[in-house]
């Protein structure tokens, strides 16, 4: 079975060649990290493309990041969403923070692998982070009640997108009850529109303008 960057390609037509390779060398890159730290569940690992680098780069599907934005990525786990991210901007700053050290050890050797030069990875909670961004990213880390306060501040106030500044939050199931109980203003866009894997029928892009 080979397992290449072809399904990114499929959907993001316009990558240079430095992007496909980049792309392509993502599973022998955590294929190596996931055997000595486990950032992804060990039967996902051959789902790569589809689960964790398709699945993160819905956000550019709504979001088209601009040069010289700057992106938080709370809870990036192994760097999801945003090596993906990283990759297809490359004038865009990301910032990937993680509470769990040895997981910001893999973003860090993954990003330097790959030659990433606008990606931070730091090992930090959320409320830690003294900076300001134009957009928040992040995958599933918990209930929007929860994650919100955390990042809540953490905002540049003017934007420079056609998008609001605010949050981009990748989130899977029935998510009517979980948005009402946060009290936020939320977006949700169904990935499913973009994807034609039955892995994103029920998966969204949930935006919180700011």
């Amino acid at each position: 079975m080979e397992i290449s960057s072809a399904l990114i390609q499929k959907y993001f037509k316009d990558l240079t060649a430095d992007q496909i390779a980049q792309f392509d060398q993502l599973f022998e890159l955590y294929s190596f990290w996931n055997s000595q730290i486990n950032v992804i569940s060990r039967k996902d690992i051959e789902e790569l493309y589809e689960r964790h680098i398709l699945h993160s780069l819905g956000i550019a599907k709504f979001c088209t990041f601009k040069p010289g934005e700057k992106v938080l990525d709370v809870g990036t786990g192994g760097g999801f969403p945003g090596i993906p991210l990283a990759i297809l901007f490359p004038e865009t700053t990301f910032h990937l923070v993680d509470s769990i050290g040895k997981k910001i050890k893999v973003v860090t050797e993954v990003a330097a692998a790959l030659g990433l030069n606008n990606v931070k990875a730091s090992h930090l909670r959320a409320e830690q982070v003294p900076d300001k961004y134009d957009f928040v990213v992040s995958r599933a880390v918990t209930r929007l009640i929860d994650f919100y306060p955390w990042v809540k501040g953490k905002f540049n106030k003017d934007s420079k997108n056609a998008i609001p500044n605010g949050i981009l939050y990748l989130k899977g199931g029935e998510l009517a009850e979980e948005i009402s109980e946060s009290r936020l203003k939320a977006e949700l866009y169904p990935l499913s529109e973009y994807f034609e894997e039955e892995f994103f029928a029920t998966k969204y892009v949930v935006y919180i303008p700011q």
